[in-house]
């Protein structure tokens, strides 16, 4: 799937399903021990190949709201940034800076490694049961931040449900 608005300094939010887009990097919502499981991270690993989980057996996990990178394999992406979400306590365990966190080094990593594309998925708002709403605003502060100081890179808040597309888009409005 390559049809989405390509404007290098925008955020696009995107309905589709991440592990078919054509860009340098996908972002994973992974879990801290970078093996797969369900959701966004079981369908990447999935559509990935066995590669993937070689390659993440040798890193050794990641700390939640930390991240690391791998090849892309049998994905269209070339690269994949695994990052590691907060599981949702009531949010007086700094849920929030964690998250942030999460979509600060995924940006790090980008630019060490050249990244021109990167579609996110919404971190922490599904299995973590953080709340997507919440998800989506930090997010989109996240990426709007990032790019106000780097406006050459193109941004995908990637949604699998139409529940998520409908939060992102509320949540753009707002900024």
């Amino acid at each position: 799937m390559d049809v989405y608005p390509k404007e290098p300094g925008k955020i696009t939010i995107l309905r589709a399903d991440i592990t078919t887009l054509k860009v340098d990097a996908i972002v994973n919502a992974a879990n801290n021990s970078l093996l797969g499981g369900g959701g966004v991270d079981g369908a990447i690993h999935s559509a990935a190949g066995p590669q993937l989980l070689e390659e993440c057996r040798s890193l050794g996990g990641c700390p939640t709201g930390e991240a690391c990178i791998t090849g892309g394999y049998g994905l269209p992406a070339r690269w994949i940034i695994h990052t590691v979400g907060p599981i949702w306590g009531g949010g007086n365990n700094g849920e929030d800076d964690l998250l942030a966190c999460c979509y600060r080094n995924s940006f790090a990593l980008a630019e060490k490694h050249g990244i021109k594309s990167i579609a996110f998925p919404a971190i922490s708002a599904g299995v973590y049961g953080f709340p997507m709403e919440r998800a989506c605003r930090i997010a989109l502060g996240e990426m709007s931040a990032f790019l106000e100081k780097s406006n050459g890179i193109e941004v995908i808040a990637v949604c699998f449900s139409t529940r998520a597309y409908r939060c992102y888009q509320d949540a753009l409005r707002e900024l």
